[in-house]
């Protein structure tokens, strides 16, 4: 297992900081790593901490009386200079339990009113996004949605467009469109499962 020496602090931002890492490999090699967290410092880091608490949630949720549309958003992304397919999600707030966080995002991206499911936790967990680059972790948590969209809630630093997708829309923006990994894997069970949360009705 590789070693870590030391860690500095790089950035003093809101949502998100950089660290660098000197390290050394197992094979004894010197390792200069960086890191971008949602940690505000060095003792918040996963690294220090031991502990995966979620900093985000992802909601995958379906609409409609027959619950055969999913709920998405297409978002302006800074990174990519352009639109991508996402689940409607964001960062948890201190002290909020993530099933609360996942209903009020859902509310603030879509105006849409949200109702989590229970399941096995092992479904919920939080899961590392690329941890490559970052130690950020995110919840999932599923349900269904209903009322009538609405911006009204979203932040002015947001460019959203909410989207209720049907199984011929998944498809089109599966084949055509930029999607967010954590999304595009769920969109294909969602095309193939006559019941798209029949999964989550098994006990691990």
């Amino acid at each position: 297992m590789g070693q870590i020496h030391n860690i500095e602090k790089l950035t003093d931002c809101k949502f998100l900081n950089l660290y660098h890492l000197n390290a050394t490999s197992v094979h004894n090699t010197p390792v200069s790593y960086f890191v971008a967290s949602r940690a505000k410092s060095i003792n918040e880091l996963k690294i220090k901490t031991g502990k995966n608490t979620p900093d985000g949630v992802i909601i995958y949720s379906l609409h409609g009386e027959k619950r055969d549309r999913v709920v998405l958003v297409r978002q302006y992304r800074y990174a990519i200079g352009g639109y991508i397919y996402e689940f409607p999600a964001g960062l948890v707030e201190p002290n909020e339990e993530f099933h609360e966080g996942a209903v009020r995002e859902m509310y603030e991206e879509t105006g849409l009113k949200f109702t989590p499911l229970k399941v096995d936790p092992a479904f919920e967990k939080p899961y590392f996004t690329t941890v490559g680059m970052t130690d950020e972790s995110c919840a999932t948590v599923y349900g269904y949605a209903e009322g009538e969209i609405s911006k009204d809630a979203q932040e002015d630093t947001e460019e959203i467009e909410v989207v209720l997708a049907d199984r011929e829309e998944v498809k089109r923006i599966l084949r055509e469109e930029n999607v967010a990994i954590m999304c595009a894997y769920q969109l294909m069970h969602f095309l193939q499962d006559e019941d798209p949360f029949a999964f989550l009705k098994e006990e691990l």
